[in-house]
C-alpha cells in the first residue's frame, strides 16, 4: 500500500496546475479544500446511491437537522451528501462543472458544509472558473484514490499535515503554527498515560481531553491511536480549538471522517481564539495536549486578558500573572490549568494531566515579580510541575531552537510529591526528518525512533537520578531576589559654573548663595552632612526660608558622588541614606538563609552595604543548561601547536606541488 508521501506528493502535482492565477504561497486556499472535498467523496461512496434514494423519499417530510439525522443513519456517517452528484460525475460534464460543484457541496449536512464556509472554497471555484482550470483540478482529483481502504484515517491525517508544512515553507511561514512532527505527540501521549493504564483499563471509563491550540488536529488524532492501541474499551472524548480557519476547517473535517469514541465528531473542534472566545468555558477536562505558537504576541487580546486578569483573579484563567505580550505560551498554560478536574475518587474525579510544548522563553524569562515569574511560581508551589523533558534541537519543521515538553498535573503520585524531574533528551535523536525520509524537511533535520521514545519514557518511569536525569525539590528552583542598598557619599563644593547653573533657576536667591560660599568657601567639603548643617546654619541666621524644591536643586547642583565621602545620613536601616546609582541585588535561593548568605556573599566585596528586606520578591526560574552542564577541559598548547605545525607542513606540501 502506498505511503502518505506517495498521495501528498500526487495531490501536490495538481497545485502546478494552478501556476499563474496563484502565487505558490496561495496554492493552499484549493489545495486543502479539495484534498477534504475528495476525501469526503471517497469516503461516503460506498453508501452515496442509498443516500440518494432515501432523500428522495423523505425530502418532503423533514428537513434541517432531523433530515441530517436520518440520511447520516443510511450513510452509517456522522455526516452525509445527498446530492446525485459525485467525483466521477463532475468529472463528465465540463461546461457545467462550477454549477454542479457548488451544487455537489451543497448536498452535504450542515456539518460539513459548514467546513466548507471556513474554507471559503465558493470564491476559490470562481477564481479557478474565470482561470478555466477549474475542470482540470476536478479531473485531477477525481483520480486520486483516497479511500479509506486506500488511505487509512492515521495516512489522511498525515497527508494534511505534510501539505500544510510545503505550503507554508512556500509562504515562508510558520508551519508550526499548525502542527507538531508525530513523534513529539507520541513522546508526550505516552507520558500523559503513563501511570494511567489502571484506570483506563477499567470498564465503562469515560475521559476527556482538550487541545486549545489545536490546528490540523494531529495531537487529538494521536491520543486517540493511544487509546486504540493499549485501551481499546476505554472511551476518550477529544475536543479542540483553533484560530485559523484552514487549519481548523481540515481538523474538523478530519475528525468528523474518522469513526473515533467521540462526542459529536468533528463537531467537537471549534473556531475561535481560545483567550477571547473560549468555545469550552465551564467545561473541566482529565487531559490536555497542545503546542501553541512559539513566540506570538497577544496585543490584540491584550485589553480582554488584562481585564479578566484584573476582575476575576484567580476566579478566571489568569489570576497567577500575565507575561511580556510578545510571548502568550504561558497564557495558554494557564487557560488549561484552570479547567483542570478536582481529585475526588469518590465522584470519579481523578484530577488531571497535562502535556506542552515550549521554547525556552518560559523556563527562564521574566525576573522575580515579572508575570512570567509570578506563573512559573504559582505552579511550583502548588506542585503542579511534574517534570520538563528537553527535546534535541532542530526537531520541528519552522525552528531549530530548543524545545522543552512540560509535564503538569494536580496528581502527583506520592513519590514525585514536592520534586521536579528535569529530563535532558536533546541528544537522544536520529537524523532525518522522519522514520521514513531520511532527508530534512524545512528546519527538521532530526526525529526520535520509536525505541528511542521509548527510551526517554523509561527514563520518566524509573525517576532515578542519572547524566540525563535529574530530580530536585521545588524549592531549588526559587529564590528571594534582595535588594542590596549601599550608602551615599556626596562631595560639596561652589565653583562658578556650579553657581552660574542655580541662579539660572532661583534668581532669587543670590543673595543667600554669596552668604553660603563666603561661609564654606569654594573648597570641596568631603562630609555633607556636616557641610548641609553649617548652610542651614547660614539660612537660619539670615531668616531664609527655603522652600522644598530649591533645596533639593542646591544639593544636586553643588554635590556629587564621591567614594572618599563620608557616607549621608537618612532613614535606612543604618541611619544612611541609600546611593540608587549603587542598588544592586543578589538572588538568594529559598533554601539558604538570607542574612548568612549575605555575610559570607556579599558582606566581604561591599562592607558598607545593607539589605532593603522590605523590597524582598521570590522569584522562580529553571535552568537546563546549568544543571546538565559538562566542562569540556581546553585543548593542551602542545596539541595545538602540533595541529598547526601539521597545517603548515600540508600547506608547504601543496605550494611546491604547484610551483614545480
Amino acid at each position: 500500500m502506498p505511503d502518505h508521501n506517495y498521495f501528498s506528493n500526487l495531490i501536490w502535482q495538481i497545485a502546478d496546475l494552478l501556476r499563474g492565477p496563484y502565487r505558490p504561497p496561495q496554492y493552499e486556499r484549493v489545495m486543502l479544500p479539495m484534498t477534504v472535498l475528495r476525501r469526503f467523496d471517497c469516503v461516503l461512496a460506498p453508501t452515496k446511491a442509498a443516500v440518494v434514494k432515501r432523500y428522495d423519499q423523505v425530502r418532503d417530510r423533514y428537513e434541517g437537522e432531523a433530515l441530517d439525522r436520518v440520511l447520516d443513519k443510511v450513510a452509517g456517517q456522522r455526516f452525509h451528501n445527498h446530492s446525485p452528484l459525485d467525483f466521477a460525475k463532475l468529472k463528465g460534464d465540463p461546461d457545467h462543472v462550477e454549477k454542479h460543484l457548488l451544487s455537489y457541496i451543497q448536498g452535504f449536512s450542515a456539518n460539513v458544509r459548514r467546513i466548507f464556509d471556513y474554507f471559503e472554497l465558493e470564491s476559490e471555484i470562481e477564481k479557478m472558473r474565470e482561470a478555466n482550470i477549474l475542470f482540470l483540478v476536478v479531473s485531477k482529483f477525481a483520480d486520486v484514490d483516497l479511500h479509506p481502504s486506500a488511505v487509512p484515517n492515521e495516512q489522511m491525517g498525515l497527508i494534511f499535515e505534510n501539505l500544510i508544512r510545503r505550503f507554508n515553507e512556500l509562504a515562508n511561514e510558520t508551519a508550526g503554527d499548525h502542527f507538531t512532527p508525530r513523534e513529539v505527540i507520541r513522546l508526550m501521549v505516552n507520558l500523559l498515560f503513563i501511570n494511567d493504564d489502571r484506570l483506563l483499563a477499567t470498564p465503562g471509563t469515560v475521559r476527556k481531553l482538550l487541545d486549545p491550540a489545536c490546528g490540523t488536529g494531529g495531537m487529538l488524532a494521536e491520543a486517540q491511536n493511544y487509546l486504540r492501541e493499549h485501551h481499546s474499551d476505554a472511551r476518550l472524548y477529544i475536543y479542540g480549538q483553533d484560530y485559523n480557519k484552514r487549519a481548523f476547517a481540515t481538523a474538523a473535517a478530519d475528525m468528523l471522517m474518522k469513526q473515533v469514541d467521540h462526542n459529536g465528531g468533528g463537531e467537537n473542534v471549534k473556531y475561535g481564539d481560545s483567550f477571547t472566545d473560549d468555545q469550552f468555558a465551564g467545561e473541566r477536562y482529565d487531559y490536555f495536549l497542545t503546542n501553541p505558537p512559539f513566540g506570538v504576541d497577544w496585543k490584540k487580546q491584550q485589553k480582554e486578558i488584562q481585564r479578566e486578569h484584573e476582575k476575576l483573579g484567580f476566579d478566571g484563567r489568569f489570576g497567577a500573572g500575565l507575561p511580556r505580550v510578545n510571548d502568550g505560551a504561558l497564557l495558554f498554560l494557564q487557560h488549561m490549568i484552570h479547567k483542570f478536574e478536582p481529585v475526588r475518587p469518590a465522584d470519579q474525579k481523578h484530577g488531571s494531566r497535562l502535556a506542552i510544548v515550549f521554547s525556552g522563553s518560559p523556563l527562564f524569562t521574566g525576573g522575580a515579580g515579572s508575570g512570567e515569574s509570578e506563573i512559573r511560581r504559582w505552579i511550583i508551589e502548588n506542585d503542579w510541575l511534574e517534570a520538563i523533558i528537553a527535546l534535541p534541537e532542530q526537531m520541528f519543521y519552522n525552528t531549530g531552537i530548543g524545545t522543552y515538553v512540560w509535564i503538569v498535573t494536580n496528581r502527583k503520585e506520592k513519590r514525585r510529591k514536592g520534586k521536579i524531574q528535569l529530563i535532558d533528551a536533546r541528544e537522544i535523536w536520529t537524523a532525518g526528518g522522519s522514520a521514513d525520509n531520511k532527508r530534512s524537511l524545512g528546519d527538521k533535520r532530526r526525529h526520535m525512533t520509536a525505541q528511542q521514545i521509548e527510551e526517554v519514557v523509561r527514563i520518566y518511569g524509573r525517576f532515578e537520578e542519572s547524566a540525563v536525569s535529574k530530580n530536585f525539590r521545588n524549592a531549588e528552583f526559587g529564590y528571594t531576589r534582595v535588594t542590596v542598598e549601599r550608602p551615599l557619599r556626596l562631595r560639596f563644593q561652589i565653583t562658578p559654573e556650579r553657581s552660574a547653573a542655580f541662579l539660572a533657576a532661583h534668581p532669587d536667591l543670590a543673595d543667600d548663595l554669596a552668604a553660603i560660599e563666603q561661609g564654606l568657601g569654594s573648597t570641596p567639603h568631603l562630609d555633607w552632612n556636616a557641610a548641609s548643617a553649617r548652610v542651614d546654619g547660614i539660612l537660619k541666621k539670615r531668616r531664609a526660608s527655603w522652600k522644598a524644591p530649591a533645596k533639593k536643586a542646591f544639593r544636586a547642583t553643588f554635590c556629587d558622588s564621591s567614594p572618599e565621602a563620608m557616607p549621608v545620613k537618612g532613614s535606612g536601616p543604618t541611619g544612611f541614606e541609600a546611593d540608587p546609582a549603587l542598588r544592586d541585588s543578589e538572588n538568594v535561593p529559598l533554601d539558604v538563609q538570607v542574612d548568612e548568605y549575605f555575610a559570607r556573599e556579599v558582606v566581604p566585596h561591599v562592607p558598607d552595604a545593607w539589605m532593603d528586606r522590605t523590597k524582598d520578591k521570590v522569584g522562580y526560574e529553571i535552568s537546563f543548561n546549568r544543571h546538565f552542564y559538562v566542562f569540556t577541559p581546553p585543548r593542551s598548547l602542545a596539541e595545538i601547536d602540533a595541529d598547526l605545525e601539521e597545517a603548515e607542513s600540508e600547506v608547504l606540501r601543496l605550494l611546491k606541488q604547484v610551483t614545480r
